[in-house]
Formats: structure tokens, sequence, C-alpha cells
């Protein structure tokens, strides 16, 4: 079973479950997840798509697994949809460990590198705490995901639920939304259009990213293991925000400018994964470098960009 299947990287996660060998059924309530990103499967014999808010109850009956993928995860999705942010984490989180409790499922919770916040530590670890703002505006999400670790945990000691816990670093790649606020999807789409690539703060700040095969393969790795504590997943390889935009503009071949913006609140100064632990107990590290990845998605974001354009052409007619 997987929750949020709809989207980026929810539906990745189906493709290689079935890759795999294995039968999936996906649930998502659509608040920002797309069908399209699911299509190719209509016709797969070992996967179904139920439209579900899994903050409702319901139990889709005998399942072995639970993956739990669902949630606004980018900031411009979390930040309009605050609430339902904060729901999904809690309500729905324990509806489903409590669906995996009565079918004596393993639980997995994609967590996210947010927990860290804004990090005092560098780079982050999983026995670093955080430096969390609770009440800022990217706390609906932040704490969401705290929450949802915590509730995770507490099965897993008090109902002696099989779990794992992954934090998720910035990933991208093919099906990541074109308006949904992040640093590569805004980039390769301002490149593409012509516009200014929009750089907040002096593009000091820092960032590593994380292409989305080797983030599956991180993540379908520590599934299979018997690791029941949070664990990282994501590229080491650390850029600026200037080397990142520099990077899409060469890249797309792209003659657009460099615009900087002011930079908003609660805003990570550094992000980078400690993956000590992915490398020595999954055996697991990324394959693909940015440059890499970003070539590799290129013809994605081309054709988002291209059919937006025609959209808006054929609207003015």
């Amino acid at each position: 079973m997987v929750t949020g299947a709809a989207g980026f990287l929810g539906s990745h996660l189906c493709d290689a479950l079935i890759a795999e060998g294995h039968s999936v059924i996906g649930f998502d309530n659509l608040i920002t997840g797309k069908l399209r990103n699911l299509a190719h499967l209509k016709r797969e014999s070992r996967f179904s798509f139920l439209e579900r808010d899994i903050c409702s109850q319901f139990d889709p009956g005998p399942i072995d697994y639970i993956f739990d993928f669902a949630s606004p995860a980018s900031p411009v999705d979390y930040m309009e949809h605050g609430i339902e942010t904060l729901q999904v984490g809690s309500i729905g989180v324990f509806n489903l460990l409590e669906l995996a409790k009565k079918h004596r499922a393993t639980f997995f919770l994609a967590s996210t590198s947010e927990c860290y916040g804004d990090p005092l530590e560098h780079p982050q670890k999983e026995s670093y705490w955080g430096h969390v703002n609770p009440v800022g505006p990217r706390s609906v999400y932040d704490e969401s995901k705290r929450f949802a670790e915590a509730a995770t945990t507490a099965y897993r000691r008090y109902r002696k639920i099989d779990v794992r816990i992954v934090r998720i670093f910035n990933t991208y790649g093919p099906r990541l939304q074109m308006n949904d606020g992040r640093v590569i999807s805004n980039f390769m789409k301002q490149a593409l259009r012509g516009d200014d690539l929009t750089v907040y703060g002096d593009g000091s700040q820092t960032r590593s990213f994380c292409y989305v095969t080797d983030e599956v393969d991180g993540i379908l790795r520590l599934a299979w293991s018997s690791e029941q504590e949070p664990t990282n997943n994501g590229n080491p390889g650390e850029f600026t925000i200037l080397e990142c935009a520099r990077e899409v503009l060469a890249a797309t071949g792209s003659k657009s400018k460099i615009k900087f913006m002011q930079l908003p609140e609660d805003d990570p100064k550094q992000r980078r994964p400690d993956i000590s632990k992915a490398r020595a107990l999954l055996g697991w590290e990324p394959k693909i470098d940015l440059r890499t990845g970003l070539q590799l998605s290129l013809d994605y974001f081309r054709t988002e960009v291209e059919a937006e354009q025609s959209a808006v052409r054929s609207a003015s007619r």
C-alpha cells in the first residue's frame, strides 16, 4: 500500500515496487498529487488506485507493507494547505499505524530533512535533534513530520509495530511539479521560459540535491532492511543556490539572468545529509551527480514548459 501515490516520489515508488514484482494499491486524495503521474500504470494488472483521504478511516484488506508518502511536500503546497498538512501528519499517520497493527504490516514513514530545521549542526546526522521554529510559516510541515516520527516510534515501542523512517533530502527529477516553489523546478521552468532565475538572499545558502532514481533505490534498501531508527537519504554533494542556478543555466543553454530577491522567513541556511549510516547499513549512496541529473530531467521540464505555453496561446485566441 502506497499513500501519496499520485505525487512525485509516491508515483516513482509505485513504479519501482511493481518492477520488483509486488502488487501495489495506491491511495491519494489528489490535493497535490496528479493522476497523470500514474497514467502509465492504467493497464498494469498488479496496480490499483483508490482516491481516498487517509485522515478518514478505511481498510483496504490484508496488506503486508504500508509506505506513507501522503503529505504536501513543497513550500507552495504546505503553506496553502497548512491545516491539511498537520492533519495528514497526525490523524492520517495514526490511521495508518492502526492499519499496520491490524494487518501486522510493516509501516514505512517518509519523513524529511526539514526535521532538522535551520540546522546548527552541519552536515546533519540522524542523532541531531534539529533547530526548528514551531510557530513559523514552515512549521505546519516541519512539525507534522516531527510528530509523525514520534507517533511511528511510539507504535514501535508500545504496540510492537515493525517500522521504518526515512529522512528525505531535496529530491528532483521527472514528475516534479512545475509550480511547487522548489529550487530545481523553479530554476528549470524559469530558464526554459527565458525568465530571470530568482535567487533568494545572496544565494550562499546551500542544498543537496538527489536524483529521484537514487532516492527510490535508497528508500527500497531501507524498506527491506531491519533498521527501525531514522535514516538519512540524500545526496551529500552540497551546492550553494547560486551554484545550482548556474548549473541549470548550463544544462538548458538558457541566456536568462539571475535576479536576487528577499530571503523568506525561516529559510534554512544550509542543508547536507550525513549518509554514513546508509552507506554502512544499506550499502547505498547516490550515483547521479547534479549535472547528470539535470540532463536526465531536461526533456520532462521542456515538455512541461512547452505544454504550458501552448495552453496560454490557445486561451488567448
